[in-house]
């Protein structure tokens, strides 16, 4: 195989795997606000919505990691 076809290969792989970011943090971010331990209960502020800690942390993944998705649904290459 040439260097130019693995380049380009390599390229097409990183292109397609730049969507995989956003929704894996956002799923990481429910799974973690939803699928809480047992002691989750003792460190939390007593309030339904919690977005201390890790959740915080992965929706802020999410959100920077969106581009590739933005740029697709505004039909840009």
């Amino acid at each position: 195989m040439s260097e130019a076809c693995t380049g380009a290969a390599a390229s097409g792989v990183a292109g397609w795997l730049s969507f995989a970011a956003a929704p894996t943090f956002a799923v990481m971010a429910l799974l973690t606000h939803f699928g809480g331990g047992p002691l989750d209960a003792l460190c939390s502020t007593g309030t339904s919505l919690h977005l201390g800690g890790m959740v915080l942390m992965y929706l802020l993944m999410s959100a920077f990691h969106s581009a590739p998705w933005l740029k697709l649904i505004a039909g840009r290459p």
